[in-house]
């Protein structure tokens, strides 16, 4: 089933240990404006996949992060989120991976969970027989000497 959360409210999210950014919800307008950041625009054809969804994801980051806690400059004291920030906490493997397995995988298994679907009773499936067979064990069915 899907649920949906109607609030639409930012939430909070660990992303390494003793870093927590407030995130807003991957809605449809915060994808397509990603997809339509610059950086993104300026791929050339044929880029590798790899520095697309580094691109992407820094992309939705710079939308997406309203708040954090837990990150400083080099001196320790905090500061707060500016492009060139969340681009340097993503160029940090961990938050990068964290990023995508938390916000992004998130949103899209739910996108792959309204595409699902399950034969219907009364279609064109419906009463219709297995037909295939397990092959035979090559051990039983070998000729013995």
């Amino acid at each position: 089933m899907l649920t949906l959360d109607l609030t639409n409210a930012p939430q909070w999210c660990e992303l390494i240990p003793g870093v927590r950014v407030k995130l807003r919800p991957l809605t449809t307008a915060l994808m397509v404006s990603a997809r339509g950041d610059p950086a993104i625009a300026d791929l050339p054809e044929g880029a590798a996949t790899e520095e697309a969804a580094l691109l992407m994801a820094k992309a939705l980051a710079r939308r997406a992060i309203l708040e954090w806690e837990g990150i400083g400059d080099a001196d320790g004291s905090p500061i707060d989120p500016s492009p060139e920030a969340i681009d340097a906490l993503l160029d940090l493997w961990p938050a990068f991976e964290a990023f995508q397995t938390l916000y992004v995988a998130k949103a899209l298994l739910l996108d792959a969970e309204k595409n699902a679907s399950s034969p219907l009773p009364t279609g064109p499936s419906a009463g219709a027989k297995a037909t295939a067979r397990p092959a035979p064990d090559p051990v039983l069915t070998a000729p013995h000497d």
